[in-house]
């Protein structure tokens, strides 16, 4: 198998179903800055969903991005650690960077109100799959740590290295 450089997203799917306080903390809190941003896009609320506004003013998509600030705290709560994902060993993956999508609210039922958390990792290396297993490492082959593929987690970036063994300089110039 060649080797290559990956990228990973877990993506965490958060609603009226929430069962932790992250969870909990995250729905309340990117509801509420749902309630104050989209005002800009529904001009005398007129319009109850997020999918509505999206089809009447394109520019409602950058609520993505708006309400991501109203989380801010408590992703850096985080540590960079994924809250869901852990190794076959039980241990947390680490991510680089956080980004939230708003799939769907309404602005009079926070039961409507669900949003997406993608973490997205920094590049591992991928040494082998096996099965449904990736066996990768964080720090260019010195240690390496086993990863199951699964619902909700995807290669989000590949860049194949070749077939050859890699030293730490091909990794890094890759």
């Amino acid at each position: 198998m060649s080797k290559a450089i990956i990228k990973l997203t877990w993506k965490q799917v958060i609603d009226s179903s929430a069962t932790t306080d992250f969870e909990r903390n995250i729905l309340s809190a990117s509801y509420r800055e749902f309630l104050l941003k989209s005002q800009t896009y529904n001009p005398g609320n007129v319009l109850k969903t997020f999918s509505e506004m999206k089809n009447n003013d394109g520019r409602a998509n950058s609520l993505h991005y708006k309400l991501s600030f109203a989380i801010g705290y408590f992703i850096e709560s985080l540590k960079n650690k994924i809250p869901v994902l852990t190794d076959t060993l039980g241990n947390a993956i680490n991510f680089e960077v956080p980004q939230l999508e708003l799939i769907e609210s309404d602005i009079t039922d926070i039961a409507a109100h669900k949003v997406a958390i993608n973490y997205i990792t920094g590049e591992l290396l991928l040494l082998n799959t096996i099965g449904e297993y990736l066996v990768l490492s964080a720090n260019h082959g010195e240690t390496t740590f086993t990863v199951k593929m699964q619902d909700h987690l995807a290669i989000s970036s590949y860049h194949e290295t070749g077939s050859a063994g890699l030293s730490k300089q091909s990794v890094l110039a890759a």
